[in-house]
């Protein structure tokens, strides 16, 4: 079988689907080679994640990652939610096909981004290499803008 039960439950039953109307950090994140677009919204209390939210455009896999990665960080303080690695979501879904492991990237990267706007919005200082490490996307910006002719 290619995919864990844990996956094919995530993906069958995704935890915190949704949207949060008056979040306190949204991060959109997307993979333009495999087209899954995330969008992950927090609600932040005293320094907690009270509760998270995601809308996600893609396949099984990227379902299971945001739902998992909703689940692994719900009820922890951000800066737990923070320190999320994508190997964490992937070992907590019992593993993914190595085709598949940039799902869990994208799930990392929209804790992150979601994380980031929290601390923009709300004047907090960070180090950005906090949320990068150079090769994601959450240090480029995402302006869908057409090419000019």
């Amino acid at each position: 079988m290619l995919y864990s039960e844990k996956v094919m439950d995530h993906f069958r039953n995704p935890r915190n689907v949704g949207e949060i109307a008056d979040a306190d950090g949204v991060g959109e994140v997307g993979n333009a080679k495999c087209g899954d677009i995330m969008k992950m919204y927090l609600k932040i209390e005293d320094g907690v994640i009270v509760d998270v939210k995601f809308e996600t455009f893609g396949c099984g896999s990227a379902i299971a990652t945001s739902s998992m990665a909703t689940e692994l960080i719900k009820g922890k303080k951000v800066e737990e939610a923070l320190a999320l690695t994508n190997q964490a979501v992937v070992e907590a879904l019992d593993g993914l096909p190595a085709h598949k492991i940039h799902c869990s990237v994208l799930a990392e990267e929209a804790v992150r981004a979601a994380i980031k706007d929290y601390y923009d919005k709300n004047g907090i200082a960070y180090e950005p290499d906090q949320f990068c490490n150079g090769d994601c996307s959450c240090c480029h910006e995402h302006d869908h803008q057409e090419p000019e002719e």
